[in-house]
């Protein structure tokens, strides 16, 4: 890709909204982020206070002078896919209230994870998606933000760890134009879909376009993973220092169809003192290129 390719990397991380939602984007250009991933709001609170014309502004002026692009994430609180009708209710009333968030923000994406059916079965849970999915759409008519599904390492009862489960969830909306898809590496994996190997990543990426569409791609997670292939246990870790490896990363840092998708770490942010942020940074633009796995190495990070 070389160094212009670089320059044009959508890469970075998720960065904290304290002290303001604006104040995400100069932590991201601090520490050389292009791209962030940001809470529109506390994530463990259901509710949060109104944003105001003076937050909108603020954060447009600091996206405008960065150029940095910003997706949203939802509160882990939220369960669309729960059987119980008033912990459902409720987090239909807080997902209606991330997507006004979202959209006051210009944020092209709100990531979310589709929910856990906690003993109702697969199909029931994603009956309930669909459904509380289908109610949201109907009172966001006009909205430009696309409700990102997450994939899941299916810990639990999480639903989302197939990818026919976001098939499902998305051809049985009544817009399947308003969404689109976030793939995390760490869950993939502890999910079991092998992306080590350059046969079974170009194998998982045929099987994501002819299962749900290249299309409906519209950002990616990239965190290594502490546990084996299909542990189902969501625990990320550093680029490179996990089971996944680095060359699953020098795969996605290069392939040409993936340059315009934001690409974001949810790593921890210290390690030994280093701001890993940067340290991570650092190790997925050394793998834009050919010799990426050469250079890798070069930084002691162990190629699995």
């Amino acid at each position: 890709m070389g160094s212009a390719g670089r320059d044009k990397l959508l890469i970075g991380a998720h960065m904290s909204i304290a002290g303001g939602i604006y104040r995400a984007v100069a932590r991201g250009e601090e520490v050389g982020c292009t791209a962030i991933q940001i809470f529109t709001k506390n994530a463990s609170q259901w509710k949060a206070s109104r944003l105001t014309q003076e937050d909108v502004s603020a954060f447009d002026s600091e996206r405008s002078r960065t150029g940095i692009l910003v997706v949203g994430h939802d509160a882990y609180l939220i369960n669309l896919a729960s059987p119980d009708p008033e912990l459902r209710s409720k987090s239909q009333a807080a997902f209606l209230e991330e997507m006004e968030r979202a959209e006051a923000l210009g944020l092209p994406h709100l990531i979310m994870h589709p929910g856990a059916h906690t003993g109702a079965g697969e199909d029931e849970g994603l009956k309930n998606i669909v459904t509380s999915l289908n109610a949201l759409i109907r009172n966001t008519r006009g909205f430009r933000v696309k409700i990102s599904l997450e994939n899941t390492a299916g810990q639990g009862t999480a639903l989302g760890y197939s990818l026919d489960h976001l098939k499902r969830i998305i051809g049985d909306s009544s817009a399947p134009e308003r969404f689109s898809v976030c793939i995390d590496t760490c869950h993939a994996f502890a999910a079991g879909y092998d992306l080590r190997k350059r046969a079974a990543y170009d194998s998982f990426m045929e099987e994501f376009d002819r299962t749900i569409g290249l299309k409906f791609l519209g950002a990616m997670h990239l965190n290594d993973c502490k546990r084996e292939l299909g542990s189902r246990v969501d625990r990320h870790e550093h680029i490179g220092r996990g089971t996944l490896g680095i060359d699953c990363f020098s795969f996605i840092m290069n392939d040409p169809r993936l340059v315009a998708v934001p690409k974001l770490m949810e790593t921890p942010k210290e390690l030994d003192g280093k701001d890993m942020d940067v340290e991570n940074l650092g190790i997925l633009r050394s793998l834009v290129a050919a010799s990426g796995k050469v250079r890798a190495r070069k930084r002691g990070i162990q190629c699995v």
